[in-house]
C-alpha cells in the first residue's frame, strides 16, 4: 500500500510540474510570474522569426488574461519577455523595436513619448549584444516600464503612454509578427 502512495504522489508531483511550465520554441515558460510584488499569469507566448531564423520566444504576462491590446492595458502590472534563441546586435534589437513602435504608432503618440523611447535606446545600445539564451523583460509597474536583462534592472522609464506605445510593437495593429500577436493573446 505504502508503493502504491509513494507511486501516486510521484504521478502528482509530475502532472502538477507539467501543468505549471510551458514551453515554446525549446524554451520553458512557467505560468506565473512575479512583478511589483504582483503574481501574474501567461497570457500568451509564441516564436518570433524573421526569414525563417528562429530570433526569440516572447511571452506575455498579465494578473488576468486577455485576448485583444485593450485589455493588456488595462489589466495593470504586465510584463512582455523575449528569450533570446540566437545573438543579436544591440542595434539589431534596438531597430527592430523602433520600427515595430512606428509601424504602430503615429507621429502625434511617438512624439509625446520621444524622451522614453530615447531612454530606451540608449539603454538597450549599452547591452551591446545579446546573446542566444539571454532574457529581456519589460515590466510595466507603477506607471513605468522596467527593462532588465538576464534578471538584472538596467532602467526604468516613467509613463503608461510610452508602455502603451511598446506593446503596440507586439500586439498592435501592424505587430512585429500577426501569428506572434495571435500567440502572445492567447489564441
Amino acid at each position: 500500500m505504502r508503493a502504491m502512495t509513494m507511486w501516486v504522489a510521484a504521478v502528482a508531483f509530475a502532472w502538477s510540474a507539467a501543468v505549471s511550465a510551458v514551453e515554446v520554441g525549446g524554451i520553458r515558460l512557467d505560468e506565473k510570474a512575479n512583478v511589483g510584488g504582483q503574481e501574474l499569469v501567461l497570457n500568451g507566448a509564441g516564436l518570433r522569426t524573421r526569414v525563417f531564423i528562429k530570433v526569440y520566444v516572447a511571452s506575455l504576462w498579465l494578473p488576468a488574461k486577455a485576448s485583444a491590446l485593450s485589455g493588456v492595458l488595462a489589466k495593470g502590472p504586465r510584463r512582455v519577455q523575449m528569450n533570446l534563441l540566437r545573438d543579436l546586435s544591440a542595434d539589431q534589437l534596438v531597430n527592430a523595436l523602433v520600427d515595430g513602435l512606428k509601424d504602430n504608432n503615429s507621429e502625434a503618440e511617438l512624439a509625446s513619448v520621444k524622451a522614453q523611447v530615447d531612454q530606451m535606446v540608449a539603454t538597450m545600445k549599452a547591452f551591446n549584444e545579446v546573446k542566444e539564451k539571454d532574457v529581456v523583460a519589460l515590466d510595466f509597474v507603477d506607471g513605468a516600464t522596467k527593462i532588465t536583462l538576464n534578471g538584472q534592472a538596467k532602467t526604468s522609464i516613467p509613463g503608461d503612454a510610452f508602455n502603451a506605445a511598446l506593446m503596440k510593437v507586439w500586439l498592435g495593429d501592424k505587430p512585429v509578427q500577426a501569428d506572434l500577436r495571435k500567440a502572445m493573446l492567447g489564441g
